[in-house]
């Protein structure tokens, strides 16, 4: 063994210093639970999000303080039929008195009647900035609450930017917690079966779980430079629950079988340090690579789930050294206590790759078949994924029961002017804002019939810069709005401002923010790509000082991800699983998931990769043939690779039961890549390939054959 390895010397002194090791993770954690409580988390600000000619739009917007107030909308309908005026005009009464009395509001407009006769709306301005609308909405949701609690026989629901950001951060909330509620005790029988032992099944859903409320503490401080635009606390719990469990159950299963050897309670800690240890080491190298990826793409919200991910493995693979040695030595053999009489004999009978046995059996004798029919499976299941569309989440991707959604569409309905709004921005040249030809573009759009002004919006102007809002008159979608986009960038606009004028001009708004923003993410997709093969590619190849497994492993993980991508158009661009999963179809992929997934799955498939491919590489050193030590490697691996895909696949699974669709995206592609890569990739193709290129896998690394009496633990991994 070598006694120098990093992981071994942290081992020994956790396992001959257990109280120190432990004391050491509980202040650990306590300290990162005091910054979640003491650092309050900053958020993305819009300024955070600007992309092309929208963030151009906006930047000219604020620089020339021509920015909209923070607005709020409340919307009174009558569910069961067309609206009584005079009932509705004392609501709206009512309405206004309660608002004007919230030092947040600036002004009340007067209420506006919809044209079919079914709605009217009450538009109230707010002091300050959005930030601040953001801080104050909630007290006039209040008084909202309260009218309708006096006119029962209408709906009086409220909407607007600040409002449905809070439904949907409540929305969030609920997500989370439902995904903790269910994550943990399913984790936690999962380990159950693995071990058939209560200890050893607790062990590693208590470290898991710290590591997540220790990492949520330490991105508190960091989020002032990474700030968390919305998605940090799931993908920590999602992420963070998957490698934490993981790791500790690489390093238990080391642990116990190498005390079923006859090694005492160290040396076998010492044993696991050096290989399932060093294993972990890697994966966790190999995850915060990845993850560095989405700091390609220079999108806040991405940096912000690069560092919280980043933090929370880099606390999973800290535990795995230090707390998890030091409680098998305290614990010994009491780890294996108190026992689950049918789950350990059923371990027992099985033992240790008894099953994957079995079907790795006609792949080693026929390695050249179960390739070609593996990678027909695999392109069979990836084609789907050259049809898949994405596009920006919008107004229709959000659940249904975030009630200012269903608001914000009603007015929509009956309002078309409070519809899809772009802001044409332009500069004029000679120090004097381009009014008239905004006017004239004005009279120009609404005369198309594709586009309407809200009543009493008027173009704005301040300095050299004027401001023209537009409506379109197309129903939310991105579709119409890449359409509606189009035609005034392309058509309206340029016409309106003639070459030689010398405006400078664009157009924004945050229907046009999203679609910058989706083919910001798509252009700087390749880029992101390029960084992670390359970078793993080099990591592998040094890990391994084979350049062979390094190509090899870069093929398997694009494989992984193809067949990711083509289960995630087939589930959402279509209709056939929308009442199994609970959503309804977009017809599209939201942008940003796929380049999330493929930096993720990159990372977390070389969780076991790394593992499977030491334990066959400690075959090839003890002097086994090729074919042998494969079979020894994956054989001997595969209760530990089974129980770690299983962790994955049903956290996983579990957010693809949630209410954003997002997270249901995110859920199904992952739950689905990882169950491809533990069973199809690891079990037939990454087989079949070593075989066929024998010792030829390692080159140029020509691994030394050990004697058949040499010890294996004396030939391990130099970490």
């Amino acid at each position: 063994m070598n006694r120098g390895s990093v992981t071994v010397r942290v081992a020994r002194w956790s396992a001959t210093h257990p109280w120190r090791a432990i004391g050491f993770w509980l202040i650990l954690v306590a300290v990162a639970v005091g910054l979640s409580v003491m650092v309050p988390k900053q958020q993305t600000k819009a300024a955070d999000t600007w992309v092309g000619q929208s963030g151009q739009a906006a930047e000219m917007i604020q620089q020339a303080g021509l920015g909209d107030k923070p607005s709020e909308t409340v919307l009174v309908t009558d569910p069961d039929g067309p609206l009584d005026r005079a009932e509705a005009t004392k609501a709206l009464r009512q309405l206004e008195q309660k608002m004007t009395g919230i030092a947040a509001v600036s002004a009340v407009g007067d209420p506006i009647w919809a044209e079919n006769g079914k709605a009217a709306l009450l538009p109230i301005e707010l002091k300050g900035s959005a930030d601040d609308a953001a801080d104050n909405v909630d007290q006039l949701v209040a008084a909202t609450a309260d009218v309708q609690k006096q006119n029962q026989s209408l709906s009086i629901q409220q909407t607007g930017s600040a409002s449905l950001d809070a439904g949907i951060w409540k929305q969030v909330g609920s997500d989370l917690a439902k995904a903790e509620k269910l994550s943990l005790p399913i984790t936690f029988a999962l380990m159950l079966l693995a071990f058939g032992a209560l200890i050893a099944a607790g062990i590693p859903v208590l470290l898991a779980i710290s590591a997540v409320g220790a990492a949520l503490g330490f991105y508190a401080p960091l989020s002032y430079l990474f700030p968390d635009g919305g998605s940090v606390a799931n993908v920590v719990l999602l992420i963070g629950m998957a490698v934490g469990v993981d790791y500790s159950l690489f390093y238990l299963k080391r642990e116990r079988e190498e005390r079923r050897r006859g090694h005492g309670t160290v040396d076998a800690v010492e044993i696991a340090a050096a290989t399932s240890g060093h294993s972990v080491v890697v994966s966790g190298i190999a995850v915060i690579v990845s993850m560095a990826g989405l700091y390609v793409a220079q999108d806040a919200v991405f940096s912000s789930m690069a560092t919280a991910t980043i933090v929370v493995v880099a606390v999973a693979v800290i535990g795995s050294l230090t707390v998890l040695p030091a409680l098998l030595a305290k614990l010994g053999h009491r780890v294996d206590r108190p026992r689950v009489p049918l789950l350990w004999r059923l371990n027992r009978r099985i033992g240790p790759g008894g099953i994957s046995r079995r079907l790795l059996a006609p792949v080693l004798r026929f390695p050249k078949i179960a390739l070609l029919v593996s990678v027909l499976a695999i392109v069979a299941l990836a084609v789907p994924a050259f049809g898949m569309k994405t596009e920006p989440g919008g107004l229709s991707t959000l659940p249904q029961s975030i009630p200012e959604v269903k608001t914000m569409q009603q007015l929509q309905a009956n309002f078309p002017s409070q519809g899809m709004a772009y802001d044409v921005v332009a500069r004029g040249n000679d120090g004097k804002p381009p009014v008239a030809a905004l006017t004239a573009l004005q009279r120009t759009a609404v005369d198309s019939g594709k586009f309407v002004i809200t009543p009493g919006q008027q173009v704005r102007s301040s300095g050299d810069t004027a401001v023209l809002s537009l409506v379109s008159v197309r129903p939310d979608t991105s579709d119409d709005a890449k359409i509606a986009l189009g035609e005034l960038r392309d058509d309206l606009v340029p016409k309106a401002f003639a070459a030689g004028s010398g405006s400078t001009w664009a157009v924004g708004g945050e229907t046009a923010d999203s679609v910058d923003y989706g083919q910001n993410q798509r252009d700087k997709l390749p880029y992101v790509i390029g960084f992670v093969l390359i970078l793993t590619l080099v990591m592998m190849a040094v890990t391994f000082r084979s350049l062979a497994i390094a190509l090899v492993t870069t093929a398997l993980n694009l494989a992984s991800v193809g067949a990711c991508f083509g289960a995630l158009a087939l589930v959402f661009q279509r209709t056939w699983a929308e009442g199994l999963l609970d959503f309804t179809s977009p017809g599209f992929i939201v942008s940003w998931i796929p380049l999330f997934l493929f930096v993720i799955l990159i990372g977390l498939s070389m969780d076991y990769h790394v593992f499977v491919l030491n334990r066959i590489r400690e075959g090839v050193r003890d002097g086994l043939s090729p074919k042998e030590a494969v079979r020894k490697g994956i054989t001997e691996s595969a209760g530990v690779v089974t129980s770690a895909a299983a962790v994955m696949v049903s956290v996983f699974a579990v957010f693809a039961t949630l209410g954003m669709i997002e997270m249901k995206q995110m859920g199904v592609g992952l739950a689905v890549a990882v169950l491809i890569d533990a069973t199809l990739v690891r079990i037939v193709m990454l087989p079949s390939i070593l075989v066929l290129l024998g010792r030829k896998a390692w080159w140029p690394n020509k691994l030394s054959a050990a004697t058949v009496d040499q010890a294996p633990e004396r030939e391990l991994v130099r970490a």
